[in-house]
């Protein structure tokens, strides 16, 4: 009769889980990598409670979420996790109070994790001209994939998208002639963004000469490929970045990396907070405000080493 009664909650969670994640998509507008976190984040959530005596979802009480909370910081989880969970609790259990579906919000008194300011490596502008100028000898022996991975590098530091938004970009998101990009941000939301002359010329000689070595009939508008003709994946573009950070002796990169230096240059040649604001696709402007301590740092730090009187 107990395991037909966990049986029952488990569908049961299943079924709110379900109705969460159908609301996040059609009326949040959250992105699917989000989607996904969430689902996975009260999934870990149901677990714990269920291994702590409460069935379910709809028996999670305050004092339930904290010790969720405090097993993920004794098991050293980082600030942005906990930040990340906190969130996905608290928007799951306000909308289902709003909706009903539970009696009583147990995440209103749940205190926030601050997620940690610190941001990934900024390439110096010299490392970055560095890492492009080998991706670019590096295509020069007409493979495909080399081709397409120079491209995708210096579009990734020309416009500062995010690699998602960039494996999601079709061909004809591109204007070669405007040199723009039109990509799809967090939020469902579309943003142009300029692009520079390196990055126009790599990427006509990707859609000239490498894209259509790899084009199948199944290949669609994507602008970037796989080796098997598929629209290229996240993964992909992290490996080609790791392995042309490699070649060129800098610092291992991840692809986020190429878009935090891409703020940080603009800022540092003179660039307005607003403007960067709407290259990245911030929503606040106090995210693109986080680097501008970067570039007080960097200031602070070339004073300290060349000034006698530093």
């Amino acid at each position: 009769m107990q395991q037909e009664a966990g049986a029952q909650e488990t569908v049961a969670d299943d079924a709110l889980v379900d109705a969460f994640v159908l609301h996040l998509r059609a009326q949040r507008g959250l992105s699917e990598h989000t989607v996904r976190a969430y689902r996975s984040d009260l999934r870990a959530l149901e677990g714990y409670a269920r291994r702590h005596g409460t069935p379910g979802l709809v028996g999670v009480d305050l004092t339930v979420l904290r010790g969720w909370l405090a097993s993920m910081a004794a098991a050293d989880r980082s600030r942005a996790t906990l930040a990340r969970r906190g969130a996905a609790v608290r928007t799951f259990f306000g909308w289902a109070a709003r909706t009903g579906r539970i009696a009583q919000d147990p995440a209103l008194r749940l205190g926030s994790a601050r997620p940690s300011s610190t941001l990934p490596t900024v390439l110096s502008q010299d490392s970055a001209a560095d890492l492009l100028d080998v991706a670019r000898t590096r295509a020069d022996d007409e493979d495909p994939i080399h081709l397409r991975d120079w491209a995708a590098l210096e579009l990734l530091y020309a416009t500062g998208v995010r690699v998602g938004e960039l494996c999601r970009a079709d061909v004809d998101d591109l204007d070669l002639a405007e040199r723009t990009l039109r990509v799809l941000g967090k939020g469902g939301k579309e943003r142009v963004v300029p692009v520079g002359e390196p990055a126009v010329d790599a990427t006509r000689q990707w859609l000239g000469r490498g894209r259509p070595a790899l084009a199948v009939d199944g290949s669609g508008p994507a602008l970037f490929l796989g080796r098997r003709g598929g629209r290229v994946d996240q993964r992909q573009l992290r490996s080609a970045v790791h392995a042309v950070a490699q070649v060129a002796g800098v610092d291992d990169v991840a692809p986020h990396a190429l878009r935090h230096s891409a703020a940080t240059h603009l800022l540092e040649g003179g660039s307005d907070l607003r403007s960067v604001q709407e290259v990245l696709g911030h929503s606040s402007l106090a995210t693109t405000q986080r680097y501008t301590h970067v570039t007080a740092d960097r200031l602070r730090a070339s004073f300290e080493q060349a000034h006698p009187r530093a």
